[in-house]
């Protein structure tokens, strides 16, 4: 073998190694991206079926219903409503008509089943995506009420 030959070798060794380890990569990223929904994007079907995600917004006033450790209760974002079922302890600062975030998946009766819940951590925050969706909402019912009293 030559010199040439051996250069030749080793740099497709190499060039073989830079795509399998990003490859590597690139699959554990997909594996542990958690994209954000809001319950308006749920209902209109943009959510992933049988996919993991998070759905934020308020849980709905009377809503929570608990069943020994599985709680159930509905998340808004004011225009549309989510059901959601989670089985285990919920948070301490949990509450109706507080801001929220589910992890889990859509099951096939449109039904999220939670994994994990988390609840805001003090009077003025909802996380930014949450909030972010409330306020579009309300932007947009109140422009559908402008537009229906026109």
């Amino acid at each position: 073998m030559t010199l040439r030959q051996k250069r030749l070798a080793l740099l497709a060794g190499g060039v073989v190694l830079l795509i399998a380890a990003t490859a590597l990569v690139v699959s554990a990223f997909r594996e542990n991206l958690v994209f954000f929904f809001t319950p308006s994007q749920v209902v209109a079907k943009e959510a992933p079926q049988g996919r993991i995600f998070r759905i934020g917004g308020l849980v709905e006033v009377g809503s929570v219903k608990r069943d020994g450790v599985e709680v159930s209760f509905r998340v808004t974002d004011t225009a549309q409503v989510v059901p959601v079922v989670y089985t285990g302890i919920l948070p301490d600062l949990f509450q109706e008509g507080k801001g929220v975030v589910a992890q889990g998946q859509l099951d096939a009766s449109g039904v999220f089943r939670a994994r994990e819940v988390l609840a805001k951590h003090d009077e003025n925050y909802m996380p930014p995506e949450a909030a972010s969706a409330v306020e579009k909402a309300n932007k947009a019912r109140d422009q559908a009420a402008h537009t229906l009293k026109q």
